[in-house]
């Protein structure tokens, strides 16, 4: 669903709606899923994208029309001072960031020297990313302070990071399995990326840096390394639950999100 008149007020969203934007990837309302007991995830709080180093002036004024007070950034810091965000004149939110590296480099780019990159070399290079992600010391901080922000602070919020499909994918599928939305609505938030009308801003981000490690890449490759799978977001999970039981317990031991803070962040995200 995209979200065709950028003058509409921001109450309209509703579950996967993109915004429409010019130099933002994958900008979206993540919040409009059904949970048990008749309730939904509010809409027009949590947003989820890109980054915004090429957001246009019409950009930075839906942004800012929307007022997200938060934005939780998962680029680590090499991404954030090669990729700076462009800003709003009267942007206040604050933002979470990590000190140090979260990835080697958004995870759909990869680098070390230029390869053939085939379709199956892309799945594999990105489901390593997903076995790696749950035990990335980096992420498990910035996923914490990402649920500390969302139980602590008003407002509306915004996590991204590159992409934003991948940590921001995971992110958003955490947050809305805490809120108990059902497993087949968390995955279809995750794939909703493969629908966003911008994966030309993502290609001309970096298809050139892409194309510099691993030459021509073929349709498929591309697809496996710019959108998403679902056995993506399967390996994230399979790997928590053969290490920790369930998703649950993880949220607990390693994310700190206990069944009162789960209580308190469907009191405010569950309309």
């Amino acid at each position: 669903m995209i979200r065709e008149n950028l003058d509409d007020p921001p109450n309209i969203a509703r579950s996967g709606l993109f915004y429409i934007t010019q130099g933002i990837h994958n900008f979206r309302d993540y919040g409009g899923y059904a949970v048990p007991g008749g309730g939904r995830v509010r809409s027009g709080v949590l947003f989820r994208s890109g980054q915004h180093m090429e957001a246009s002036d019409a950009d930075l004024a839906l942004i800012h029309a929307l007022d997200i007070r938060t934005v939780i950034d998962l680029r680590g810091v090499s991404e954030r001072e090669g990729f700076p965000c462009r800003r709003h004149p009267s942007f206040t939110a604050q933002v979470i960031a990590f000190d140090g590296e979260t990835s080697n480099s958004p995870p759909h780019e990869g680098g070390g020297g230029q390869v053939v990159m085939t379709p199956e070399k892309a799945r594999q290079r990105m489901l390593a990313v997903y076995r790696r992600m749950p035990v990335n010391p980096a992420m498990i901080a910035m996923f914490t302070r990402y649920f500390n922000a969302l139980d602590e602070r008003e407002g509306g919020s915004l996590v991204n990071c590159f992409a934003g499909k991948d940590r921001t994918g995971i992110a958003a599928s955490l947050l809305l399995h805490a809120l108990g939305v059902h497993r087949d609505d968390v995955v279809a938030e995750f794939l909703r990326t493969n629908d966003a009308p911008t994966r030309d801003v993502l290609e001309r981000q970096s298809l050139p840096r892409m194309e510099a490690h691993y030459g021509t890449i073929e349709p498929e490759a591309l697809h496996n390394l710019m959108g998403v799978l679902p056995e993506y977001i399967d390996t994230y999970f399979a790997e928590i639950t053969r290490d920790h039981g369930s998703l649950d317990t993880y949220l607990t031991q390693k994310l700190g999100v206990d069944e009162a803070r789960k209580q308190r962040l469907r009191a405010k995200l569950v309309a």
